[in-house]
């Protein structure tokens, strides 16, 4: 899907290798998720998309809590798609030119939290919506801490903008 690679990365997109083969390299899914069904069982993999999904749940709920930050649709899964709106465009109102603005937040934030190396969380645009964060929330180790960090971090990086 196009919406996958984005070009406007700060680095040469040339080297990236995703959009060059079937299900963005991705070669043997079903043999890893069998080795992880048969290594933790049933009932573990139950628990843990349960846990993926009271995760995303919760960072949507803190989402709509947080000044800043604003969901582009209400979770259905473990993606948690959302704008980050910093301060200096709090106040504009909605009309083109503000999405427009938009659109380079998300972009210039990740360029940032991979040169620091904080964290890695993508970004995507969809349709005529501006390009927004796009969080996949499976690891069973993310907790309510990680999440809170994650917003953070995005303000931290992204207020000056």
């Amino acid at each position: 899907a196009t919406y996958l690679f984005q070009q406007d990365k700060f680095y040469d997109v040339s080297y990236d290798t995703g959009d060059k083969s079937v299900q963005c390299s991705r070669k043997p899914d079903a043999f890893k998720f069998w080795l992880m069904w048969k290594a933790v069982g049933t009932k573990e993999l139950g628990r843990r998309v349960d846990r993926a999904l009271a995760m995303a749940k919760y960072l949507a709920q803190e989402i709509k809590k947080r000044e800043g930050f604003r969901l582009v649709i209400e979770p259905e899964f473990a993606n948690v798609c959302f704008w980050y709106i910093p301060p200096s465009l709090r106040n504009v109102p909605d009309c083109p030119e503000l999405w427009k603005k938009l659109h380079a937040v998300a972009p210039v934030v990740k360029e940032r939290m991979m040169k620091s190396g904080s964290m890695m969380i993508g970004y995507q645009k969809h349709g005529d919506k501006a390009n927004f964060f796009r969080m996949v929330v499976i690891s069973p180790q993310v907790n309510r801490q990680d999440l809170d960090f994650v917003l953070d971090e995005i303000h931290s990086l992204g207020k000056d903008l």
